[in-house]
């Protein structure tokens, strides 16, 4: 059998752990700044870096985010919460444990829906991050001939968003990804930034048999830093996995790591199981007690989530299931529509303006629409004019680049460059007549049949009027003087 025919004998299953580095401005349990891109070991401390005697103090922020993230992921919030020591050594780890939470989290048995499925979510907990790993040195082959530890990460705050094992496709999981990821940057607890690692993701992988109820052996995948990156190393997996028991062997509980260049997964270490990491209660913190009132107060501060907003552009908006989907996707780009769905203006246009031209134009110069000149406004006035027949789409479509590079009012640019659609019939016949007389072998081959030369006309009548001539009335005027 190829591989197609034997990913229909087996079921992926799959569960996520996601990082979300939280956007407080100091670290979980000191005052050292959390700012990205800094001078190596330049934003550190006595106590992120684990000096004797020091003592950690709870950053409040981070667990009113915490607590905001779970609400908004339907989780129970924990009245009584506590962190815990997690053991294992690593250079870059300067305690030589993490400061995590184990069988007490802030938040448990959440959800979260995807399409048309919800996937359950086991618990969200708070932890430190580690430090960095700086690689120097060459060797030729062998790479790197020392590593540097760069601490200013460490102690910086973590939302641990671990799943259950319920996504059974590559696919469903960058789905899932893509709107937790919607989650946290609605919620504004982060910024979501998968290059910087301010989100950042684990990947548990099994397969098994189709119709069989226990889960296979599991490998964890790391070091995927984008959508792309997650959806080809688990397809490279499972594939791995499948040629693997195909072939008599056995899949081994490890941690494999991505490597984006070679587009395979490579061997790390095996995986630890919870107990072998010696959990045990962080003596220098006392459990926290989260009442209702402290609950109630988070959830007061609820902004719209996306799936909410998608639902209310549905049926308010009247936008298709995709559209919505689509603005959705960038929070930027829901905030200006949001604003041009306030003003007096075409819905489905200005829907169409923002995925076509303004998006292809964002997407190639890499910007967020708040980095340009376009307001809401500005597009509602452009949509006004084409609506009005002042302008053609056409016209339109040399308009939004200047608004979106220099701003300023579309109908005074229409007026400042001459670009209003001519309408008079009188004059676009003129036009026309000029047209077909400079082309006769083609008029009478239109009439001999060949219809599509009809394009042809049209095409050049627009060239001549400069995209000015409207474009309704250009086809009826050419059809009427070739039919006579």
């Amino acid at each position: 059998m190829n591989m197609t025919e034997l990913k229909q004998k087996y079921e992926t299953v799959i569960g996520l752990e996601v990082h979300a580095q939280l956007k407080t401005k100091t670290k979980i349990f000191c005052g050292s700044a959390t700012e990205f891109g800094q001078e190596h070991n330049s934003q550190i401390c006595p106590v992120c870096v684990g000096y004797p005697g020091v003592l950690p103090v709870m950053n409040k922020e981070a667990l009113n985010f915490a607590i905001l993230t779970g609400l908004a992921l339907n989780c129970e919030i924990s009245k009584r919460c506590k962190f815990d020591r997690k053991q294992y050594f690593y250079p870059d780890l300067p305690k030589n444990y993490q400061v995590s939470q184990y069988d007490m989290p802030v938040a448990k048995n959440g959800r979260i829906k995807i399409g048309e499925k919800t996937i359950r979510i086991n618990r969200a907990h708070l932890e430190e991050d580690a430090g960095k790993l700086v690689h120097a040195g060459s060797s030729g082959i062998a790479g790197s001939t020392y590593s540097l530890v760069d601490y200013n990460r460490t102690g910086v705050p973590l939302l641990e968003i671990v799943s259950e094992a319920e996504l059974s496709s590559p696919e469903e999981a960058r789905a899932y990804m893509e709107e937790l990821r919607n989650v946290v940057r609605y919620l504004d607890v982060c910024d979501g930034n998968l290059e910087e690692g301010s989100l950042r993701c684990d990947a548990n992988i099994s397969i098994r048999l189709v119709g069989e109820k226990e889960l296979g052996t599991k490998a964890e995948i790391k070091n995927m830093n984008s959508f792309k990156a997650l959806q080809k190393a688990l397809e490279f997996e499972v594939e791995r996995q499948i040629e693997l028991v195909e072939s008599g062997g056995k899949v081994v509980q490890e941690t494999r790591l991505w490597n984006d260049a070679s587009g395979t997964t490579e061997s790390m270490r095996s995986k630890e199981e919870a107990h072998d990491y010696r959990y045990f209660p962080e003596p220098d913190l006392l459990p926290f007690e989260i009442d209702q009132e402290w609950i109630d107060r988070i959830r007061a501060k609820m902004p719209e989530l996306p799936e909410q907003k998608r639902q209310r552009y549905v049926k308010d908006l009247c936008l298709s299931q995709h559209d919505a989907g689509v603005i959705v996707e960038s929070l930027e780009m829901a905030k200006f529509f949001d604003k041009v769905a306030e003003l007096d203006t075409n819905i489905k246009a200005s829907v169409n303006w923002l995925m076509g031209d303004i998006t292809a134009y964002l997407k190639e110069n890499k910007l967020s629409v708040q980095d340009t000149k376009l307001t809401p406004e500005n597009l509602a006035e452009m949509i006004n004019l084409i609506d009005k027949g002042v302008i053609s789409n056409n016209i339109a479509k040399k308009i939004i680049i200047t608004l979106i590079e220099k701003g300023g009012s579309a109908d005074s640019i229409v007026k400042e460059q001459g670009l209003s659609v001519i309408s008079d019939e009188s004059a676009i016949r003129e036009i026309v007549l000029k047209v077909l007389a400079a082309n006769e072998e083609q008029v009478q081959k239109y009439k001999s049949g060949k219809t599509q030369l009809l394009g042809f006309f049209v095409g050049q009548i627009m060239k001549e009027t400069k995209g000015k001539a409207q474009p309704e009335t250009v086809n009826k005027l050419v059809q009427e003087e070739l039919n006579k």
